[in-house]
């Protein structure tokens, strides 16, 4: 490659990360519909026009931010429970692995979570629309992975023979739920809310 084309790569990557950092502390304070994209813009250091070359919309760069911490969700999953083969230790694995990270990282999840609804209806910005679907096809992928592996317990016989769907919706719905009261400077580490968590949704499932 040129080295100038990858210099200027690096660049609009180490831009947009320093965009989406801004973005995450605003929305995490504020609040996404009272943040100002100028604000965005002036923590960033450039002017709010060149926001628009990075992403099309305030709303383009939170879809973005979901649906990194969608993947990053998944692949701690996928990391942590595709060498277990026993069920009980692979939900155990599973949940605390949600946990993973520094109680910075507690922001973009709860921004995930609290924005959720964003991904049940259209986008008219192609920019918004592709994050949405990208985003609602990960959400599928996570689900479906718990799923499978709460079935693989039930066929086992080492969980009890009920709705796998559905105990991996409620089990999601119980590890996610920590983002909407958790904050980085909680009593509990995240490692401690992991293991609690843990012990809580084998409860529910087994």
């Amino acid at each position: 490659m040129n080295p100038s084309i990858a210099t200027r790569t690096d660049s609009v990557r180490s831009k947009r990360s320093a965009i989406v950092a801004a973005a995450i502390d605003r929305f995490a304070s504020d609040g996404f519909e009272h943040t100002k994209w100028a604000a965005i813009a002036g923590d960033v250091g450039i002017g709010e026009a060149t926001l628009y070359y990075y992403y099309e919309s305030k709303a383009h760069c939170l879809l973005t931010i979901m649906r990194t911490e969608l993947t990053r969700f998944l692949e701690r999953f996928q990391r942590a429970t595709g060498p277990l083969e026993n069920p009980n230790e692979a939900l155990r694995v599973a949940v605390r692995a949600a946990y993973l990270g520094v109680p910075r990282d507690a922001q973009p999840r709860r921004i995930l979570c609290n924005h959720l609804d964003l991904l049940s209806a259209p986008r008219l910005l192609e920019s918004e629309e592709r994050e949405r679907r990208h985003s609602r096809a990960l959400v599928r992928a996570i689900e479906q992975g718990w799923a499978s592996l709460i079935r693989r317990g039930v066929e086992s016989g080492d969980f009890p023979a009920r709705d796998a769907d559905l105990s991996a919706r409620l089990a999601l719905a119980l590890v996610v739920a920590v983002w909407g009261w958790y904050r980085p400077d909680d009593q509990y580490t995240l490692d401690e809310i992991g293991l609690f968590t843990s012990e809580a949704v084998l409860r529910l499932v087994a």
